[in-house]
C-alpha cells in the first residue's frame, strides 16, 4: 500500500493537546471506557499530520457502532468512509473502484465497537499521562500484528484530544481534532460506501 493510501486508511482521530494540570493523575481504563462507549455520534475538523511531515485537513463523522467518514479538503479531496464492517478510500483524482479493507483489521475497530472494554486483558499496552494529558495505547488482543492505536484525553471535561494510530510495519499517523461535538443526527447514507460508489 502507498503511503498517501496508508495515510488515509490509519487518519481518523487525534486532537491538539490543549493546557491540563502538568502531573495530572491519569484517566483509569474504566472512565475512559465509560467515555467511548457514551459516544454515539460526533464530528470536529482535524489535522491528519503523516509520517513523513505531510498534513492535510478535513472533516471526520463518527456513528457508532462502526461507521466513520473523513472528508479531506483540497487539495486532497480523498474520501474514507467505514461502514457495513469495510473502510474504502476513494481516491478524488481516480475514476476506479475505492480501496477496501476489512474494518477489523485497523485499530479504528478498538473505539469503534459497540461495547469497548478497556480492561480486556492484553488490549491495552500502554497507560499513562503526557503533557498533562491521560493516553492509553491499545491492540487487538487476538491480533496485535494489526498495529496500535494511541488515544490522548483531557480530564476536565473528559474528551478525546489526539490519537496516534501505528500500523503493522512501524509506520504512524497522527489527526489532531479542533474539538469533538457530539449528538448531532446523521442519515444512514453518510456513511454508506455502496451510496458513495454509485453517486461516483
Amino acid at each position: 500500500m502507498d503511503p498517501l493510501r496508508r495515510s488515509l486508511l490509519l487518519a481518523p482521530l487525534a486532537l491538539a493537546i490543549v493546557g491540563a494540570p502538568a502531573f495530572a493523575a491519569p484517566l483509569s481504563l474504566s472512565e475512559v471506557s465509560q467515555y467511548l462507549n457514551a459516544i454515539q455520534t460526533a464530528e470536529s475538523t482535524f489535522t491528519q499530520i503523516n509520517a513523513d511531515g505531510s498534513r492535510s485537513t478535513g472533516r471526520v463523522f463518527i456513528h457508532r457502532p462502526n461507521r466513520m467518514r473523513f472528508e479531506y479538503a483540497a487539495p486532497n479531496e480523498a474520501l474514507v468512509l467505514a461502514s457495513a464492517g469495510q473502510v474504502a478510500v476513494f481516491d478524488a483524482k481516480s475514476n476506479q473502484p475505492p480501496e477496501q479493507y476489512p474494518l477489523r483489521r485497523t485499530p479504528l475497530n478498538l473505539i469503534l465497537g459497540r461495547d469497548i472494554d478497556l480492561g480486556r486483558a492484553r488490549m491495552v499496552v500502554a497507560h499513562g499521562e503526557e503533557q498533562g494529558m491521560t493516553t492509553v495505547t491499545a491492540q487487538d488482543p487476538e491480533h496485535p500484528e494489526y498495529g496500535t492505536i494511541k488515544l490522548y484525553f483531557s480530564a476536565s471535561p473528559v474528551a478525546l484530544r489526539q490519537w496516534v494510530v501505528t500500523d503493522e510495519t512501524g509506520y504512524q499517523t497522527t489527526v489532531v481534532l479542533d474539538g469533538l461535538q457530539t449528538g448531532a443526527s446523521y442519515p444512514p447514507s453518510l456513511f454508506s460506501i455502496q451510496r458513495e460508489m454509485q453517486r461516483r
